[in-house]
């Protein structure tokens, strides 16, 4: 089964973690990246750039308009994220909750459609 770990963080959250933190961060997710590829889990995934330069996009009625910045205010934005194919809800949370970012803010986990 496929699924999606959405990655949420909080800019105070982030701002408050020293450098090394802030380096240990980055490197649990090549880690974690690394091991899941080697398994066959790892199918895509990302950091997302700053949450400001997010664009917000509607058609209505044919006419297409679009806004700056994200749809709803929040804290916590969108980070980045993981497409897993493991075999269960279970084993998902279980890689979710390995993630740097579930003890410093915290990740969804979203069943895939496809």
């Amino acid at each position: 089964m496929k699924y999606v770990i959405l990655i949420y963080s909080n800019p105070d959250s982030w701002n408050s973690l020293t450098p090394e933190q802030q380096e240990a961060v980055g490197q649990g997710h090549a880690d974690l990246a690394a091991e899941l590829t080697a398994s066959g889990k790892y199918l895509a995934g990302t950091g997302l750039d700053d949450h400001k330069l997010t664009t917000t996009v509607r058609v209505r009625r044919g006419e297409v308009t679009t806004t700056d910045g994200p749809f709803a205010e929040a804290k916590e934005h969108l980070a980045g994220f993981y497409l897993i194919d493991c075999a269960d809800h279970d084993e998902a949370v279980a890689i979710a909750a390995r993630m740097p970012d579930a003890a410093i803010d915290f990740v969804l986990v979203r069943p895939a459609l496809h």
